[in-house]
């Protein structure tokens, strides 16, 4: 009984321990770069690309994905009023009936954004990925990240770490029980954020040759 006692408050302090540490992690995301998120449109500065994260357009059992279809319309909400000049879509496009960065430029379109100012990033696989390869594939140093609130603040926090200046707008968000699911990975992404960052380094898997976005 005394080994089983023992056993138990050890995992009880661990796992106390251990969501002390997400808690700080997720609250230091949380805090650090909030003042560069903006929800207002006319106090967002102005940058010559937007850079929108991408996501699945719709969900498994079929139905339209509101994070996706709130990140597009604010993208052309910010074209339209003249805080960004083009629009990178960054995605994950490994599956062959699977593509990001298409499914996001042909949404535009119908949005009545023009073809040529809608670039395509095909290698953003992840946050991270999307965010670096806008400065080292795009050559973009400020950028405007256009995600929803949460998701926003990790790629700021990636950003700044990587020299970036960079501000975001927040697409409509969509409530927890929409998406509990996508809330708690959060989490979890933000712990994986750290990693990257300030242990294992991590850059995108896939660099290369620059790609020139057009000066106005």
């Amino acid at each position: 009984m005394k080994l089983i006692k023992k056993i138990f408050i050890r995992l009880v302090l661990f796992g106390m321990l251990f969501t002390c540490f997400l808690t700080t992690i997720y609250l230091v995301t949380e805090l650090r770069w909030g003042s560069y998120c903006y929800t207002d449109i006319n106090k967002i500065p102005k940058n010559h690309v937007g850079l929108v994260l991408g996501t699945s357009s719709r969900l498994q059992n079929g139905k339209v994905n509101l994070f996706f279809r709130n990140r597009i319309l604010a993208a052309k909400q910010l074209y339209d009023a003249d805080k960004i000049e083009y629009i990178l879509v960054s995605g994950d496009n490994r599956m062959m009936n699977y593509n990001e960065p298409i499914t996001m430029r042909q949404n535009l379109i119908k949005l009545g954004v023009p073809k040529d100012k809608i670039i395509m990033d095909f290698a953003g696989f992840r946050t991270l990925d999307s965010v670096i390869r806008s400065s080292k594939i795009f050559q973009q140093d400020s950028i405007t990240i256009i995600s929803q609130e949460f998701h926003n603040k990790r790629a700021l926090y990636i950003a700044k770490t990587h020299n970036i200046n960079a501000v975001a707008f927040n697409a409509k968000s969509v409530s927890f029980s929409y998406a509990l699911n996508i809330y708690i990975r959060e989490i979890f992404a933000r712990v994986k954020m750290f990693i990257d960052i300030y242990i294992t380094h991590t850059e995108p898997h896939f660099l290369g040759a620059p790609e020139v976005i057009p000066a106005n």
